[in-house]
């Protein structure tokens, strides 16, 4: 992939063509959680329950939204490593399978009124919460394939973007690996009980700390240490020197963002919380 090649994937127009043919299966999940966005958000204003003292419809709109980015993102990434066909199967359909079927449960558990995670109050419950932690589980292991492939073999891609994606890979992992920390402490706060007061939308603790600031941004890495080696390389234009510069920045961006999700963790087992308010 050239510079000027990336540079001009970037239209919005060349970038869905783009999408569509590296995996349509991906692309279709994708917007099918973008439609159900829409619909969350117009059925929210209709509700006037709270869960945890928030309406219900607004936990399940933030994953459909999660989760179209996501899809997106694996969508674009099996478009540039080689991945065998039953490798490349089982990620195109296991993540779609996998995250639909987390959606479908923090949707129903809305719908119930009820809490997704972390919600251990019945039999049916927890029993929810767990086979949402093995669906995460084996995502994970498919993200995990990806990411060996991309390590173990080197892709005809511009150096400071195939970094770029190995180490967003990288730090995403170990953003899901501190989501397992939280549901072995079956609870997203730390100092103070899940559900009080927050930051607007988002709704982290302003109380004390909360595990879900450093999982957030840790899992964002996917989408914003590649993209920072995207536009690194365009910019080398294929410049020698130029290359191995841009190579070098996003190595330390990388690093760099791995170390802030680090301390937001370290911030977070403190029970101090990102905004006290």
């Amino acid at each position: 992939m050239s510079a000027r090649s990336l540079s001009l994937s970037l239209s919005l127009p060349r970038s869905i063509e783009e999408l569509l043919r590296r995996s349509p299966v991906l692309f279709v999940a994708a917007a099918a959680h973008v439609a159900l966005l829409v619909v969350l958000l117009a059925v929210a204003p209709l509700d006037a329950r709270l869960v945890m003292g928030v309406n219900p419809w607004i936990k399940p709109a933030k994953f459909a939204a999660s989760i179209a980015i996501y899809l997106l993102t694996i969508n674009w990434l099996v478009g540039d490593v080689a991945l065998p066909p039953r490798g490349r199967r089982a990620v195109v359909w296991g993540t779609v399978g996998l995250v639909s079927f987390e959606m479908i449960a923090i949707a129903a558990q809305a719908a119930r009124g009820v809490a997704s995670h972390f919600n251990q109050s019945t039999l049916f419950d927890g029993a929810v919460f767990a086979l949402m932690g093995i669906a995460i589980l084996v995502n994970t292991a498919l993200a995990a394939y990806l990411a060996y492939r991309f390590w173990t073999t080197r892709p005809p891609l511009p150096a400071p973007y195939l970094w770029g994606i190995r180490l967003g890979l990288l730090v995403f992992l170990l953003a899901c690996a501190e989501g397992g920390f939280m549901s072995a402490h079956n609870a997203h706060s730390v100092g103070v009980a899940d559900g009080g007061p927050g930051l607007p939308v988002v709704n982290w603790s302003t109380r004390g700390g909360d595990l879900r600031i450093a999982h957030f941004f840790g899992m964002h890495a996917l989408q914003a240490v590649p993209l920072v080696g995207y536009w690194l390389s365009a910019r080398a234009s294929g410049s020698a020197p130029r290359t191995r510069r841009a190579t070098r920045w996003v190595i330390a961006f990388g690093i760099g963002y791995g170390a802030v999700a680090l301390a937001l963790f370290v911030t977070a087992l403190a029970g101090r919380p990102l905004l006290r308010m």
